[in-house]
């Protein structure tokens, strides 16, 4: 039962690497990204299931129990992003082959969607840090290739800083692991857990702790080392962008969530308090890049960077309810801004352009599209009773409760903020004069289809919070006591 915990991974690995092979029979390709991202959504709810119902799944590979061998561990927290994954995962297999061009899909873009998807869940799954660097790289190098898909020349200026920043911090990653090894004879995190707390070198492992915040930090796109992101995932087709906003961060924050509640979670009065400080740069300098843009593709990239800051000041509140906070507002903003970016790419197909100063009047064409972007907008606002007003409640009640009122304060007025900012696309672009739309009209109606199945699962996260937050919760918990890990690995 236990080795179900490999499919998620397997499957759209060994899918990628067969399509490669077919790569001119794209109708072939493209039902069967369609049915394989369908079937890694079933078994991945199924094991979900299991987990919910049975506790953790551990597998220990090739018979070497833990610590020794390749560990993959399914917790609860693991298969909530993992499920998340694989319904954005679906969304944009039935979004891609009517936004991407021949071209661009002729060239292993199927490919490397699926590689990057058996790369993320990977690194959800993995129970070392090592595998998590492993895993960092696959996604990274499917990324890569699908950033140039195109080689237009805005594309490769921006890659070229995507993937120069990229390979420094893997470079510093796996270092790190190198030396957090020779202090502690391990790689595998349960053990680490156990064994951090009892090496006398304080002072090494301080330093272990910070080089892994800044590969963490700099995957995820916090503050200060955000500036790659915004243009390298604003430029590439919606669809490309979608999966990037929705996931690539999204592996950093977890990193740094798993590795700072589990590993280095001694002197949390210094790390957590680094921690929100870094959250209130993060939430202020990303939602002003928001504002000063007329790129609506850039402003739903800028967006991501103050989610990342509502994340990061969870993390470092440092309760059970904060940790909930960030876990739901994780899942929350996976969904929200694959549905954005996602919606931002059909606006650009039918205005011909993504310069908001030149688009107005499209709901009179396109009224479906327009209310699916508002459903959106305060969705991602945090209006209640919407998925984003439950993560900020959560977040907000940590902070309350623990004495954090200027964050607090920085987070309620961000969230204005974020709402203006994005609230300015449906204002200036739907409403007002008609504008003289292309003449090679497209249809987009085929792109209904994947945005309201994101929309639907972000509603219902909202709307039906009660039967979501009690896991989440738990999840929170579990968090703050990193011997239900321990135990459940060590089998102590």
């Amino acid at each position: 039962m236990t080795n179900l915990i490999t499919l998620p991974i397997l499957i759209p690995l060994i899918a990628g690497t067969m399509f490669i092979f077919w790569r001119k029979k794209l109708p072939f390709v493209r039902v069967g990204t369609q049915i394989i991202t369908i079937i890694n959504l079933i078994v991945t709810a199924v094991i979900t299931f299991l987990v919910i119902q049975n506790g953790p799944i551990i597998l220990e590979t090739g018979g070497w129990v833990a610590p020794y061998g390749i560990i993959l561990v399914g917790d609860a927290l693991s298969l909530s992003l993992l499920l998340t994954t694989n319904v954005i995962a679906v969304a944009a297999a039935f979004y891609a082959p009517f936004s991407l061009d021949r071209g661009r899909e002729e060239h292993y873009f199927y490919t490397f969607f699926l590689i990057l998807i058996g790369g993320v869940s990977g690194a959800f799954l993995t129970g070392d840090i090592f595998n998590l660097f492993v895993f960092f790289e696959v996604l990274l190098m499917a990324s890569y290739g699908m950033i140039v898909l195109g080689g237009t020349r805005q594309q490769l200026r921006e890659s070229i800083k995507y993937v120069l920043l990229n390979l420094f911090s893997s470079i510093l990653f796996v270092t790190t692991v190198s030396f957090l090894y020779s202090v502690t004879g391990t790689v595998n995190m349960a053990q680490l857990s156990e064994r951090v707390g009892q090496v006398n070198q304080e002072g090494i492992l301080t330093t272990i702790a910070i080089l892994f915040f800044v590969v963490f930090a700099t995957k995820g796109a916090l503050f200060p080392l955000y500036f790659w992101m915004p243009h390298a995932y604003a430029k590439p087709p919606a669809v490309i962008s979608a999966l990037f906003g929705a996931l690539l961060t999204k592996v950093g924050i977890y990193s740094i969530l798993r590795v700072f509640t589990l590993i280095f979670n001694g002197n949390i009065d210094y790390t957590h308090t680094f921690f929100i400080t870094l959250a209130g740069f993060t939430l202020i300098f990303g939602v002003i890049g928001a504002m000063s843009t007329n790129n609506i593709k850039l402003i739903i990239a800028y967006n991501i960077i103050p989610a990342i800051g509502f994340m990061i000041m969870g993390i470092g509140i440092f309760t059970d309810v904060s940790l909930a906070g960030s876990v739901y507002y994780l899942v929350h903003d996976m969904i929200i801004k694959g549905a954005l970016f996602l919606l931002v790419g059909a606006i650009a197909i039918v205005a011909g352009t993504s310069d908001l100063r030149k688009i107005s009047g499209l709901i009179k064409n396109y009224p479906l599209l327009g209310w699916l972007f508002f459903i959106a907008t305060v969705t991602l606002a945090g209006l209640p009773p919407f998925s984003g007003f439950i993560g900020k409640l959560l977040l907000l009640k940590g902070a309350f409760e623990n004495g954090h009122y200027v964050i607090a304060a920085i987070g309620l007025i961000t969230s204005l903020l974020i709402l203006v900012s994005v609230m300015r696309i449906f204002i200036n672009g739907f409403w007002g004069v008609s504008m003289e739309l292309p003449k090679e009209k497209r249809s987009i109606k085929p792109l209904y289809l994947p945005i309201t199945f994101l929309l639907i699962f972000s509603v219902v996260l909202g709307i039906g919070a009660e039967w979501f937050l009690p896991h989440i919760q738990q999840i929170g918990v579990d968090l703050m006591n990193p011997s239900v890990y321990v135990d459940a690995v060590l089998k102590e």
